[in-house]
């Protein structure tokens, strides 16, 4: 069953997938419109992140756009027209975007895989009740982080879930993917959950701990 685009999307894909001077010049398009998406993800992400000041922001924007526009050629097939072609390439530039300006911020920073930041999960502001619950779920997950998961999980769930590592930074950092660090969190999860289930402890309360 062949799929059908919006008029402007048809000829998008019609253009990309042509050859010589007409694909040449849809290309050319189709990168200014990735550098706009780019510069404007990269302009927003500062605002955030005021230590990027005097990096090349320019020069970001710009591998971003190139890094965008192979994603989107090497994935032209996979477009099935369920949002406008210029609103799913959009996305492609913003992803790249985000990416570099992560791994910018993080460039020369340490990244620690310990737990050093667990007692700052529990809530300053509440009660004795609840500050009892939320400090006997802390030491049980502390103890299940501990025992429970191989040495392996435990690093990638300080990491990301703790420690606020960014999942692209840690995966060039440990060179290895995303998909096989969010495989590796999914299982340390299940696994703290069943562990905290077995103790009759909350697992929606321990799961916003590490989320």
């Amino acid at each position: 069953m062949q799929t059908r685009y919006d008029t402007a999307s048809a000829a998008w894909v019609e253009r990309l997938r042509a050859e010589g001077p007409e694909q040449a010049v849809a290309i050319r398009e189709l990168r200014e419109l990735l550098l706009r998406a780019a510069r404007f993800e990269v302009t927003r992400r500062q605002a955030a992140a005021p230590h990027l000041h005097g990096v090349s922001l320019e020069d970001v924007a710009e591998q971003a756009a190139d890094d965008a526009l192979v994603a989107i050629m090497s994935k032209l097939d996979h477009f099935r027209g369920e949002s406008r072609f210029t609103t799913w390439a959009y996305k492609f530039a913003l992803l790249e975007a985000g990416v570099k300006v992560r791994r910018l911020a993080w460039r020369g920073r340490e990244i620690s895989l310990e737990p050093e930041r667990w007692p700052q999960i529990a809530d300053p502001h509440a009660g004795p009740e609840q500050a009892a619950e939320t400090a006997r779920i802390i030491e049980a997950m502390r103890d299940a982080i501990n025992h429970q998961l191989t040495p392996h999980q435990r690093e990638i769930l300080v990491a990301i879930t703790v420690n606020d590592i960014p999942i692209d930074v840690l995966a060039e950092r440990l060179n290895t993917t995303r998909g096989a660090l969010y495989k590796t969190l999914h299982d340390a999860r299940r696994k703290l959950r069943a562990h905290l289930s077995e103790l009759g402890l909350s697992v929606g309360t321990a799961e916003e701990a590490t989320s």
